[in-house]
């Protein structure tokens, strides 16, 4: 096993989960800086309705994006529970058929990117004044979506057998040129969003090379050899496709309800787009903790239950669940009594801060539940059930969702109508998930499920 990796099987389960976590919080710290790189360029030097533009297509790119990093991160599931069970063989199949799988999701992202871009933005109702810029970033970002997708493959390869270490290096490395390139590209040569598109896309696609270069370079049956790549592993596939297709979907299928909460959101003006757009700037950087514990999960529970090691895997659903419903609750305080000066980094005018308050204020104390649901989930992942938080998610962040904000903003038209839709749903799925983990006996789902050999 390669020096940097983490043993999940053995020793202290907090601190097996924390060095693991801690590269994986780090790493997503920087993704955020890459965002938020964007945002401050694009606000400052860019023109006016840039920023907007921007932000009002995050649930458009996530709707694909989200699908392919949901099959990467099933496919890792995969390999995690073949590197416990220390099934050699099926590790070495499962790696390269991840691979070559990443390939050719990377030409369909691609292509339906490209294809359905302005469709989508005119779906979500996007301003007329804005609907250029949109267009312009998001057709550079998803002409170079394979980056992503390829790096978001590397990096769960990696990850499945407990190397969070090294996708982090290559992270910081890139996330040093994306800094630069912005500021040369949009602050020096004037080239708005296109610079800021160009600027992503090429700090991603360096993070993939970095990434596919450690591979090649890992000596043992963890690395990726070239010749073994285009050979067909049926069976993997298969499982790469039932533990990979669920997650996809529901990020896919969540978007979507997320695009409908965006368009009622465009239909408050720009203000509310950007005070909501700021908001999602700070949410995605405060939430990293419970984000690194849930990425976390599913590696650990399925190396554990690969090994068998059944009530070290309970220890470890029980430690994510705990501490991520304490952090997010202290989170979700702090984001509260700071609201305004942390909006106020990307966004000056007093009204949208405004909208952007308005939201802190509404969800900010439920982050319990967001944070519970998202690790039960991630629980459920790592036992080979991921149908389980697909359905409960899409039926409540999806279904539910969608029918509250249509109904409820037509008969109480306020910002915070829309806001509400969060914590409602956020409740409904921590309920599911609750019984589901006290009625089942998830430890043993490998053992039922016959898919040790392919």
């Amino acid at each position: 096993m390669n020096k940097k990796s983490v043993d999940l099987l053995n020793g202290s389960i907090v601190r097996g989960m924390i060095q693991f976590c801690i590269p994986l919080f780090i790493g997503q710290l920087l993704q955020q800086l890459y965002n938020i790189a964007d945002a401050w360029v694009v606000g400052n030097f860019a023109e006016s309705n840039a920023f907007a533009a921007i932000s009002s297509g995050g649930a458009l790119s996530f709707f694909i994006v989200g699908f392919f990093g949901g099959m990467g991160a099933g496919g890792g599931i995969i390999i995690s529970r073949y590197f416990g069970a220390k099934d050699e063989e099926n590790v070495v199949n499962s790696i390269h058929s991840n691979v070559l799988f990443a390939l050719i999701c990377s030409a369909v992202a691609t292509i339906i990117g490209l294809i359905f871009v302005p469709v989508m933005l005119r779906i979500i109702d996007t301003p007329a004044e804005v609907l250029p810029y949109s267009l312009q970033y998001f057709r550079i970002y998803f002409g170079g979506i394979s980056t992503i997708v390829l790096y978001n493959t590397f990096m769960n390869i990696m990850r499945s057998v407990g190397d969070s270490f090294h996708p982090l290096i290559y992270l910081l490395v890139s996330s040093v040129i994306n800094v630069v390139l912005d500021l040369y590209f949009v602050a020096y040569l004037h080239t708005g969003v296109v610079g800021a598109a160009a600027a992503t896309v090429i700090s991603q696609g360096l993070s993939a090379l970095l990434c596919f270069i450690r591979l090649l370079r890992i000596t043992d049956y963890t690395g990726v050899k070239l010749s073994k790549i285009f050979i067909w592993h049926p069976q993997i596939i298969r499982q790469i496709l039932v533990q990979g297709l669920p997650m996809g979907l529901q990020n896919s299928v969540i978007s979507i309800g997320n695009i409908v909460v965006q368009k009622n959101i465009n239909a408050f003006g720009p203000h509310a787009m950007n005070g909501m757009g700021a908001y999602a700037k700070i949410e995605g950087f405060v939430f990293l903790p419970i984000n690194s514990i849930s990425m976390a999960v599913p590696t650990f529970i399925s190396q554990n239950l690969g090994a068998r090691k059944y009530d070290r895997a309970k220890q470890g659903a029980r430690f994510s669940l705990v501490v991520g419903v304490v952090l997010a609750e202290v989170i979700g305080l702090v984001f509260y009594l700071f609201a305004d000066p942390l909006l106020g980094i990307f966004i000056k005018d007093a009204d949208d801060i405004l909208y952007g308050h308005m939201q802190v204020a509404t969800v900010a104390f439920f982050y319990c539940l967001l944070a519970y649901s998202h690790c039960a989930a991630g629980v459920m992942r790592g036992a080979g059930k991921s149908i389980i938080p697909m359905v409960t998610m899409l039926t409540f962040w999806c279904g539910v969702r969608i029918v509250y904000v249509t109904i409820a903003v037509h008969f109480i038209p306020k910002f915070t109508t829309i806001s509400w839709c969060y914590p409602l749903t956020w409740a409904c799925s921590t309920i599911v998930f609750t019984i589901w983990l006290l009625t089942q006996d998830w430890t043993h789902a490998y053992d039922t499920q016959h898919v040790w050999h392919s």
